[in-house]
């Protein structure tokens, strides 16, 4: 009987075991909004010396959905210099049953970039796995070491929406003799919150049952919603060059002199280029004339080499090769700045829709982006130096309304870059419209771009003139083009704006009734469509300001007569402001509008107050004029 009562406990405890992640055991408050729920996160931070650190990862992630499939993907990010090892991966059914392990001769090797040709020593390694059904978890661990310790990763919940967490922790063990920094940034709203434990040299940080942020409507990005630990050694090592890390006048110093100056170097051919250009004028003259020099003789590539990918290549690669990335194309141009006797300044930036900017109470390595600032008298000139197309001292909206890190001799100084009011992200149209008796309309227009919908509107620039056809009928959807041809493009780079007008011809436009004809007062407008949320749980951002004006000139047919047309309208708003006004002059009718969004984080409260104000002025662009036979 014993024996009997043995066995069974055994096949039990085998039974639970092989059961490790059940998908049912995943409390449903987690499930919600989610295509991953991640069932833990664990990972121990072993620092041992100044160029040596020691990472353990064990996650284990339940994939919901084939919407999940890309957020779940195994992969290790690695440098020639790293050492990576005990890599496994398992993968579970939805009953949490074992389906198969598999190990590192399991992962592809690949060149780490999605951008194409280019060239770097930073790799990784991706398993790819074909779901043959859904609810799936797979199990990942690995172990890496890497003389690199400048970096420390924070420790955040999640990065992604529609992302769940069930437990995640940070173990960080310092035997390493070095003051480790840290701080813990709290969540402002209060959507999850950080446990520390420990003291001295070794300290957990820990998350417990974080709700997925479903990707609704203006949602901020998750960094900007959720709590995160931030780490930095107070010494560190960079691809063998050791610096301090205590302030940003230390940081900025060893960044000047290794990352920066060792690149600062001209050559003869660059010294009779700049010769070449006769540069006359304001230093404003001077600085546009060869930044668009710059711009006509050099394209943007990934390159990802020298001390840790950080280091740009030398302008004379660049010069000769045409190419380069960020942080090439912005040291090239600071080169031929000097040159000129121009001083400027490498920058690093957080490139992203959503500002983000860098502490200035907590120094530490980050960004993602360089470009570059002219200091003047009348102002800082702000470049970026990846675009062949964009103009001269414009930043576009992914690097706007931010601080950067501007790299001098004498230290890092943060540095905030331009905001753009609303006024100066702008879109003026002008249409000239008649309007057949077969309900169609015809007519010309002109359209105006400057700040970031000067940014929207620069693809067109690379494009073919069918293509910019085909894009601008895309663009324009509301109507139904019989046909549509833009013409006149202008990119002006030098005070940042595109114009372009258009002819076209758009059927069904105007209803009849009887002897009438009815039709929109606005014909081209934004018609995205804005829902209430009756249980909105976060804020919402409106990123970016902007205004919108138009003037409509309507023809109305021989023989007809304007009957109603309606009275003039003017919306106020903490969100902003929209007016629209109608002018009767015979056979013509002119409509102005003007539409004012005013950018800003908002409490949840107000959400469908915005949506409120979103929906009425669609509605208020839908304002109908009628016509009549005489």
């Amino acid at each position: 009987m014993m024996k009997i009562f043995l066995i069974g406990a055994l096949s039990a405890a085998s039974m639970y075991f092989a059961q490790t992640y059940p998908v049912s055991a995943i409390p449903e408050t987690l499930k919600k909004n989610a295509n991953i729920v991640v069932r833990k996160d664990f990972t121990t931070v072993q620092i041992n010396k100044i160029d040596e650190i020691k990472y353990q990862y064990n996650k284990v992630t339940t994939v919901l959905n084939k919407d999940g499939d890309n957020k779940a993907v195994a992969y290790i990010s690695y440098d020639k210099g790293n050492s990576i090892s005990d890599v496994k991966v398992t993968i579970y059914d939805d009953s949490g049953k074992k389906i198969k392990s598999y190990s590192k001769s399991d992962f592809g090797d690949f060149a780490n970039n999605n951008q194409g040709v280019f060239y770097s020593d930073n790799r990784v390694l991706v398993f790819n796995y074909t779901p043959i059904q859904y609810p799936y978890t797979i199990d990942f661990s690995y172990q890496i070491s890497d003389k690199n310790t400048i970096f420390i990763p924070d420790f955040v919940p999640f990065f992604s929406t529609n992302t769940s967490l069930e437990e995640g922790e940070l173990k960080i063990i310092n035997t390493s003799g070095i003051e480790l920094r840290t701080k813990i940034y709290p969540s402002i709203y209060n959507y999850a919150s950080v446990v520390e434990n420990g003291s001295g040299n070794e300290k957990t940080y820990s998350y417990k049952n974080v709700s997925a942020i479903d990707d609704v409507s203006l949602i901020p990005q998750p960094v900007k919603i959720l709590p995160k630990v931030s780490f930095a050694l107070a010494k560190f090592n960079l691809a063998g060059k050791q610096g301090s890390l205590n302030n940003w006048t230390d940081f900025g110093t060893w960044y000047y002199n290794n990352l920066v100056e060792p690149v600062a170097v001209s050559t003869p051919a660059i010294k009779a280029e700049i010769a070449a250009l006769k540069l006359e004028g304001s230093v404003e003259d001077k600085v546009k004339k060869i930044y668009q020099y710059m711009q006509t003789k050099t394209r943007y590539i990934f390159v990802g080499l020298g001390i840790g990918g950080w280091l740009p290549m030398l302008p004379e690669e660049v010069d000769k090769k045409g190419y380069g990335d960020c942080k090439g194309l912005t040291n090239y141009m600071k080169i031929l700045l000097d040159e000129a006797g121009i001083p400027s300044h490498y920058c690093v930036i957080n490139s992203s829709p959503s500002q983000v900017s860098f502490d200035p109470e907590f120094p530490k390595m980050g960004g993602n982006h360089a470009i570059l600032m002219v200091p003047t008298e009348k102002g800082n000139i702000w470049l970026e130096n990846t675009s062949q197309q964009i103009a001269f001292n414009h930043l576009g909206y992914s690097t706007t309304d931010r601080n950067v890190l501007s790299v001098k001799k004498n230290g890092i100084e943060l540095i905030n870059t331009p905001v753009y009011t609303a006024d100066q992200n702008k879109e003026k149209q002008v249409l000239k419209v008649k309007v057949g008796e077969d309900n169609s309309i015809s007519g010309e227009g002109n359209f105006y771009y400057t700040g970031s919908q000067y940014d929207y509107t620069l693809g067109f620039t690379g494009l073919n003139p069918k293509e910019k056809n085909d894009a601008l009928r895309n663009s324009l959807d509301v109507l139904n083009f019989e046909k549509v041809e833009m013409k006149n493009f202008v990119n002006d780079k030098d005070k940042a704006f595109i114009t372009y007008d258009i002819d076209f011809k758009a059927n069904n436009f105007a209803k009849k009734a009887g002897n009438s004809l009815i039709f929109r007062a606005v014909p081209i407008y934004n018609n995205t469509i804005y829902k209430t949320e009756e249980s909105r749980e976060l804020p919402f951002e409106i990123r970016q300001a902007f205004e919108d004006e138009y003037e409509i000139n309507f023809t109305i047919p021989k023989g007809y007569k304007i009957d109603e047309a309606p009275e003039d309208i003017n919306l106020k708003s903490e969100f902003g402001y929209y007016n629209l006004s109608f002018v009767k002059n015979g056979e013509e009718i002119k409509v102005k509008r003007k539409v004012q969004v005013n950018k800003g984080m908002y409490t949840k409260e107000k959400y469908n107050e915005y949506v409120g104000f979103r929906k009425k002025i669609l509605n208020m662009d839908n304002s109908k004029i009628l016509i009549t036979k005489i």
